[in-house]
């Protein structure tokens, strides 16, 4: 009963969210297109329930700048300004309601991660895609890139195990607070999240 309600929830809560924040779509759209130019969207593949790909929307907050050798620039040189503060507000993560909407994703749950990342897991790890990724996680609302992916993984397992729908009440408040402090946005160094490698 509680997965149904979570699902009633996740429905009229990202119909909601898609419809109030319609105007700042179409704004944010047109900034990125007058700034970084198409593609406003940027899709991405992750790893969903039981392991499941989809393809993730976010707003774009990156150019393609690339070295003499053609090769992509890193995150946080490509980051742009406008991309910036798009992404300190969690503003480029607005389109993720469509996936919600889908069925994709939950509004809470364990962040998607990449499909790269599978054979990196071990078997306790792989227990995050147990439940739908989330918009906002308890990763999200403990820290974000701030915290190592050891922390990240072991905060994801805690949720997958103690989920309840006070926990998710509970995750989306504290989500209201870190949007608007806006910390754990960048990892210390200055950079986004860094590159899953693995943990022993």
């Amino acid at each position: 009963m509680q997965l149904v309600i979570k699902r009633v929830f996740d429905l009229v809560f990202a119909g909601a969210v898609l419809i109030v924040f319609s105007p700042i779509y179409f704004a944010i759209a047109i900034l990125i297109r007058i700034t970084m130019g198409p593609p406003v969207i940027f899709r991405q593949n992750r790893n969903g329930y039981k392991e499941s790909i989809f393809t993730l929307y976010k707003f774009r907050t990156m150019n393609n700048g690339i070295d003499k050798e053609g090769n992509l620039l890193s995150d946080d040189q490509r980051l742009t300004r406008v991309g910036y503060y798009i992404r300190t507000l969690s503003l480029d993560e607005l389109p993720q309601f469509y996936n919600v909407l889908k069925g994709d994703m939950s509004v809470v749950g364990p962040r998607p991660l990449l499909p790269e990342y599978l054979p990196l897991y071990n078997e306790e790890q792989r227990g995050r895609y147990k439940v739908k990724s989330g918009i906002i996680g308890l990763a999200a609302v403990k820290g974000r890139n701030l915290n190592s992916w050891e922390v990240r993984f072991k905060l994801d397992l805690y949720y997958v195990n103690n989920w309840s729908l006070y926990l998710d009440l509970r995750i989306i408040l504290l989500a209201f607070w870190t949007i608007l402090s806006r910390r754990g946005v960048f990892e210390e160094r200055g950079g986004t999240s860094s590159k899953f490698i693995g943990i022993k």
